[in-house]
């Protein structure tokens, strides 16, 4: 039975609870029973794994055998310095693993300081008595109390809500908040309105829930199950790396060969010729690039600290300035993560119209302000700002005596006040739901009933807020007789015969730096897809702001992808401007495979535990530091300290400098070791003496 269809007393019986909840015994058997209530981490090496991992890389190898060499060589053939060039070589070894651990151990120090930030205690209610709990302690069957600002911790169904709205876009990616209730639900428990999920945050609102899931059995739990079992691959840098360096072995090989055979055509002795080919091949050997590599990733990475950015492996500095692609979520990295108004309108305007639209912005609001804060559900605590602003901060005093909360079917909120001795039924909510109710219309001149040409100018106006991607909310009120008693009228009589009076436009703004960011991504041939789990008209809109996209841009959706084989996706992924809406954790992860299929570079952005498998698929994925979740930062390659796009484009160009530098340190071998080459050959053609010795 799946428990979003149950009724409250059927949930405790299917959980064997009540609402007193678990007795301590019984919460203790269930936590041997199921463990803790908390999420494995990503596939994560062990230290002595990681430490012994930096002797055993392809480049590391080439070393330890040349080392081999130059100690068969001093056996053979004592007293010509090759035990010392042995032991130096041994040396690099052992110095660049030892720093490039220390370097990984102290970013992996670093993300578990960002861990502590995180809540992790819970109000539950035991043997009948409330009482605060480790999050990690939580079983199924447990009662526990939600508030405004809490994160929820684990997946439960509500048996309570009180004006509850819940953010689910660390699961989901959506930033619109949702109403929840406790009544049952005939659908799909992701859809559901009584069930809240592990690591969604409460944006206003109370509730009680009783468990069902926690740990990895959660939502949270499943998608980090998917995470686990994706494999990034090898970086850029470590392919190249290996490429290099069977170059390098290949010729080197080749050239201890060929002087070894015309050594002995010549009359050189064979151990004579044998020793001289083992130098050949030593001289050959990169030495120095493995400790050059790891210096230049390792002051790349410091550098990136300093400006936010937080590395987790040190060839991710070299693999972002390979990025050819960067897959950016919208919320929270391109824009602000704030609600604010950018438009409002009233029919004429005027200054009498414009006060009742922020009168009623103010009071019709669940919304707070405390010590310079606003609290509550974004959209809530805008409106509440620009009312506050308007009123140049000074409080309403206007008693709240009844109110008819917000829901996801009749989206709007009504409330009754009390103004200067008046009783008013104030009304927010959405364009379609309010105006319907509405018979009337304000202006400056007074009240009037409202035209068809009326709605035609408000449809016009609604559509051009709509095209720029805002969301729109529409204010009306009434005036109700002195002895209106609410609990002798219907809700729906309340709301009726209503003054419609305007509507505003909310946006979460982008942020300023942004703009500049895909400016210098675009220079320096670098695409950004925005990944997105908002509605198409935003996600355009706020595209067109930052330059992501010009007028006609491909703009798919979640369900279009669906519908799609990997070659048409392929063909579409080709375009220089591109957007996908609606997206998934699937979806995601599906379009960032088809990406490196066709040999892009890809750079992954995201927060949240649905953005987890793209994290871990991508050449190089970036979690936010603030914003972010554990599951998230663990699937990640580079953590962003600030959560600002701008950060991720500023350590691209370190990267590129890193690269830059590799690069040129990689041609100097190539330039110097075969010139070195060229004094033995004199030496057998000319019969001079040795000008180098093998030691030099």
């Amino acid at each position: 039975m799946k428990i979003q269809n149950l009724e409250i007393k059927e949930v405790f019986e299917s959980l064997v609870t009540s609402e007193k909840g678990l007795s301590e015994y019984e919460a203790k058997k269930r936590l041997h029973e199921y463990g803790f209530n908390e999420i494995k981490e990503v596939r994560r090496d062990s230290l002595y794994r990681k430490f012994i991992s930096q002797f055993t890389h392809f480049l590391a190898i080439l070393l330890w055998v040349a080392s081999g060499l130059c100690f068969l060589s001093e056996y053979l053939n004592p007293g010509e310095g090759m035990l010392s060039l042995g032991l130096a070589i041994l040396g690099v070894i052992f110095i660049n693993a030892i720093f490039t651990f220390i370097q990984e151990y102290r970013a992996e120090k670093a993300i578990e300081e960002l861990k502590k930030l995180l809540p992790y205690y819970v109000k539950v209610i035991r043997e009948g008595l409330l009482k605060e709990i480790s999050a990690r302690e939580v079983v199924p069957g447990d009662v526990f109390l939600i508030a405004e600002g809490d994160r929820v911790p684990a997946d439960a169904r509500l048996i309570e809500a009180n004006r509850l709205m819940v953010n689910n876009a660390p699961l989901t990616g959506e930033s619109d908040s949702k109403i929840r209730n406790h009544q049952p639900f005939k659908g799909d428990s992701l859809e559901s309105p009584n069930i809240v999920f592990a690591g969604t945050l409460v944006v206003s609102g109370s509730g009680k829930a009783v468990v069902f899931a926690t740990g990895m059995s959660t939502e949270f739990g499943k998608i980090a199950h998917l995470t686990s079992g994706i494999e990034a691959g090898l970086s850029p840098l470590q392919r190249e790396i290996i490429k290099v360096t069977r170059i390098v072995s290949f010729i080197a090989v080749v050239l201890g060969v060929m002087f070894f055979v015309i050594g002995t055509f010549i009359g050189k002795t064979f151990w004579h010729s044998f020793i001289f080919a083992i130098g050949i091949i030593i001289a050959n050997v990169p030495e120095g690039l493995l400790p050059t590599v790891t210096i230049s990733l390792a002051m790349g990475s410091q550098r990136m600290a300093k400006r936010k950015a937080l590395i987790k492996t040190l060839t991710s500095v070299e693999t972002l300035g390979s990025v050819t692609v960067i897959c950016t979520d919208k919320t929270g990295t391109l824009t602000q993560n704030k609600m604010e108004v950018k438009k409002k309108w009233t029919l004429d305007n005027e200054v009498t119209s414009i006060k009742w639209l922020m009168r009623i912005g103010y009071l019709c609001n669940n919304a707070s302000f405390d010590n310079g804060n606003y609290k509550g559900d974004p959209t809530e605590a805008a409106i509440l700002k620009i009312a506050r602003e308007d009123f140049k901060g000074e409080d309403i005093i206007a008693e709240r005596i009844y109110e008819i909360p917000f829901d996801s079917d009749r989206k709007r909120m009504t409330t009754i006040n009390i103004i200067d001795d008046g009783k008013f039924v104030l009304t927010k909510g959405a364009l379609e739901t309010v105006l319907p109710i509405c018979n009337s219309i304000f202006e400056e001149r007074g009240i009037r009933k409202i035209t068809e040409e009326d709605k035609a100018s408000l449809q016009k106006v609604y559509h051009s807020f709509m095209e720029e991607g805002l969301r729109v909310i529409a204010f009306a009120f009434k005036r109700v007789s002195g002895d209106f008693d609410r609990i002798k009228v219907k809700d729906e009589n309340i709301e009726s015969a209503l003054v419609f009076v305007g509507i505003m436009g909310l946006e979460d703004p982008p942020r300023p730096e942004v703009y500049e960011a895909i400016r210098k991504c675009r220079e320096a041939g670098i695409n950004v897809i925005m990944l997105t789990g908002d509605a198409s008209k935003t996600a355009i809109a706020i595209g067109k702001q930052i330059g992501l996209i010009s007028e006609n841009p491909v703009v798919l959706e979640g369900k279009e992808v669906d519908s799609m084989d990997d070659d048409i996706l392929r063909s579409y992924l080709t375009s220089r401007e591109i957007i996908f809406a609606r997206m998934s954790p699937r979806h995601k992860l599906r379009i960032v495979s088809i990406l490196k299929d066709i040999g892009e570079r890809v750079a992954v952005t995201g927060d949240g535990v649905n953005d987890a498998p793209a994290l871990r698929k991508a050449d190089i994925g970036i979690a936010m530091g603030i914003a972010g979740t554990d599951v998230a930062k663990e699937a990640s390659d580079m953590i962003i300290l600030d959560d600002n796009f701008a950060t991720i484009v500023n350590a691209i160009e370190e990267g590129r400098a890193v690269y830059e530098n590799i690069r040129k340190f990689i041609s100097y071998i190539f330039a110097s070791n075969i010139p070195e080459i060229v004094p033995y050959i004199a030496y057998v053609i000319f019969k001079i003496p040795l000008p180098l010795t093998i030691i030099q």
